[in-house]
């Protein structure tokens, strides 16, 4: 996964009845603010952190809003590993209470390692935005390469029209990762609905896109003149 990265302690993220880390592993546990080797078990099996190219172009790395670590920031790698890989977790709910039910990523049962490589854009509203350097992209998508993983996950698009492949630092690193007999998934990005605003489009990445759904939370609003209105979300 490479994405802001995680944050452990979900339920999501349990080992239990998982069996011993596979001996091919050759992946680490790196070490940082409130993430160590501890952080890690045999379901989040690695994780590392880069952002040498962030603090080249910004500065120093600001810990009071980022984890100067693996440890997710903003909940968007979080996010991403539990929709992939979550375990089976009973008598959860959204916000509110809305969709109580059961929650399980697409495959429970697989391990996770996670290349933390987004950080956020400093400014006024520092974690409004996470921003993605190329060069720490392509440095963790090596490294994952290196450490032994079956699929990269990168839920990391562009703003706007996507660059030419040649400009493109996924689509190269996911080349040169698809040689290596490794599967990169990315995300179609968060533009559109205008012409030329999907991501990551090189044909050796699988790429995913979400669409609309016909399931609706409906919930009752009762106004000060007694009337009740059903709101759909």
């Amino acid at each position: 996964m490479l994405d802001s990265g995680i944050w452990p302690e979900s339920r999501s993220f349990s080992d239990e009845g998982l069996g011993p880390v596979p001996a091919r592993w050759k992946g680490v546990c790196q070490e940082g603010d409130s993430f160590n080797s501890s952080s890690c078990n045999r379901k989040v099996i690695g994780a590392r952190y880069y952002l040498k190219a962030y603090e080249a172009h910004n500065g120093r790395l600001n810990t009071t809003y980022a984890y100067r670590s693996p440890r997710d920031h903003d909940g968007h790698g979080t996010h991403t590993a539990s929709t992939v890989a979550g375990r089976t977790v009973p008598g959860v709910a959204a916000l509110g209470g809305f969709a109580a039910g059961t929650a399980s990523g697409g495959a429970p049962l697989a391990r996770l390692a996670i290349y933390k490589v987004c950080w956020p854009i400093p400014g006024p509203n520092p974690n409004i935005e996470n921003t993605c350097f190329d060069a720490d992209m392509l440095a963790a998508m090596d490294d994952a390469v290196g450490d032994g993983v079956d699929v990269m996950s990168v839920s990391i698009g562009s703003n706007g029209k996507p660059p030419r492949l040649p400009d493109d630092g996924i689509a190269m690193g996911a080349l040169h990762a698809a040689r290596r007999g490794v599967v990169v998934v990315c995300s179609g990005g968060n533009s559109g609905p205008a012409p030329a605003t999907v991501s990551n489009l090189a044909p050796w990445i699988l790429t995913v896109g979400a669409s609309s759904i016909d399931r609706s939370f409906n919930s009752p609003i009762r106004l000060g003149n007694g009337m009740v209105i059903m709101d759909k979300r």
